[in-house]
């Protein structure tokens, strides 16, 4: 005789839910980095800049005083102006980040450099720029960007983080917040790949494989050759 199913046993988990529920992000954050990309920039010697070196700073905080005034302090739904504004603000940077490489690579490679210390901290400034404009990129990629996410209109996401792996993990409605994606650019900043956060578009791998390649350029190209000047 068949037995009966036990009609006390535990019923099966739900998963995740996906998307998870509303909730609003602040704009802080990201006005932070890209203020901080800009003093950065401002450090670098003129001939590793495009153009005088005010101009590529210059257009950078105009574009950051319209994303200011388009944005609201906490993002709670999509603003395509302020998502379209975002988005080229980060691909200049990012333009203007990998021109700098491309000029100090040139410098190095063409003239008896001697200045050590100047070529550390060119490849420092250039390092810190790519951690903070890539944490940006990821940010305004991942699911279509903060604006579906805060109104719980998630696209497929691009990154897979560790808390949506396992159901265990709490809060159920865990949803990732500018600090991941800051973890995901500074892990591939240092490590040249990703570690606990895997890329799952096309997009994603490409955006995190230029991350990887200027990161490892400027570390293993200039800061080496600057520590045996040294």
């Amino acid at each position: 005789m068949a037995e009966e199913p036990d009609a006390k046993a535990a019923p099966a988990s739900t998963p995740r839910p996906y998307p998870p529920p509303p909730d609003s992000e602040p704009f802080w954050p990201a006005q932070l980095t890209v203020l901080a990309a800009i003093g950065i920039q401002l450090l670098l010697p003129e001939r590793l800049t495009a153009g005088p070196m005010w101009l590529v700073p210059s257009l950078e905080g105009v574009l950051l005083i319209g994303l200011i005034v388009v944005t609201p302090n906490d993002i709670e739904d999509e603003h395509p102006r302020r998502r379209r504004t975002a988005l080229a603000l980060t691909a200049f940077v990012s333009a203007a980040n990998i021109f700098s490489l491309g000029a100090l690579t040139h410098f190095l490679l063409h003239h008896n450099v001697q200045d050590g210390r100047g070529l550390v901290v060119s490849g420092v400034l250039i390092w810190l720029t790519n951690l903070l404009i890539f944490a940006l990129w990821y940010w305004e990629m991942d699911r279509g960007g903060p604006g579906l996410r805060s109104a719980a209109r998630d696209r497929a996401p691009d990154f897979l983080f560790p808390q949506m792996s396992d159901d265990r993990i709490e809060p159920r409605d865990w949803r990732p917040k500018y600090i991941d994606y800051f973890y995901v650019s500074l892990t591939n900043n240092t490590a040249f790949s990703p570690t606990d956060t895997m890329p799952l578009t096309p997009m994603a791998k490409c955006v995190m494989g230029v991350q990887s390649v200027v990161s490892l350029l400027t570390i293993g190209l200039i800061v080496s050759r600057a520590v045996n000047i040294l």
